[in-house]
Formats: C-alpha cells, structure tokens, sequence
C-alpha cells in the first residue's frame, strides 16, 4: 500500500487573507479555487495552495467557529510547525524580505542546514530551511 499525506488545512481569519499572504508574499501556486456556496450557515470554498512542485498543499479553512477563530496561529501551540524547504536559502529568505515577510531572527547556520524562523501574519511560526 502506498500513501502519502496530500493536503493540510491550514486557519485562516478570511480566504483572502490566505490567498494573499501564500500566493501574494510566497508565491505558492493557486491550485483549486471552488465555491462550495452556503455549508453550515457559512459560505464555504475549496482553496488549495502549494509551493511550486510541491506534493503537499495547503487547504486554506476559514474559521467560522469562536474555537477555529481562537486557534488561527496557534495551530502548533506556540512552536514552528510549518518547515519550509528550499533548495537556495539566500535567494528565498532575500525574496520574502522584500515582500515584507517578518524574520523572528538572522539566518543561522547549523550541521543540519540554514535556517530562520519567520511568522505568517496570522501567527503561525516556520523555518525557512535549506538542508546541508
């Protein structure tokens, strides 16, 4: 048997606010934009977001409950949780400095690679790594 994991969903406060933050400041690729129309007294759509090439996307869920709308960036309880890899650290940590994405701290060089913590706008932390 063969499995592999596809999709993860990912909060956000307004699925413009997702599309704008992966696709405006990352560059993902918009994969699937569908209207759902009206589910459980909410407009509901299917986006799903991806870093080019990538096997694993990001459905972007926007939260429609007091308990979804209190865990948007705090999906990982405070740590990173979301690890970003690239083949060319400098280039990506310059290009997302220029789009205005918030570095916690300087690039670090450790054994197992380059890497900096970022935060999305929605408080989710990720390392931006490139693999020694």
């Amino acid at each position: 048997m063969t499995q592999r994991l596809s999709t993860l969903s990912i909060l956000v406060p307004r699925y413009e606010a997702g599309l704008a933050f992966f696709v405006g400041q990352l560059g993902f690729e918009l994969l699937e934009d569908t209207d759902l129309g009206l589910q459980n007294g909410g407009h509901k759509r299917w986006v799903k977001v991806a870093p080019k090439g990538a096997e694993t996307a990001f459905l972007l869920a926007q939260a429609s409950t007091p308990d979804q709308i209190a865990a948007i960036g705090n999906q990982g309880g405070g740590r990173v949780w979301l690890i970003l890899e690239t083949d060319d650290f400098a280039r990506d940590h310059a290009a997302y400095l220029a789009a205005g994405i918030v570095f916690e701290e300087a690039p670090r060089h450790e054994p197992y690679g380059t890497v900096a913590v970022f935060n999305d706008p929605f408080g989710n932390r990720w390392d931006l790594i490139e693999f020694a």
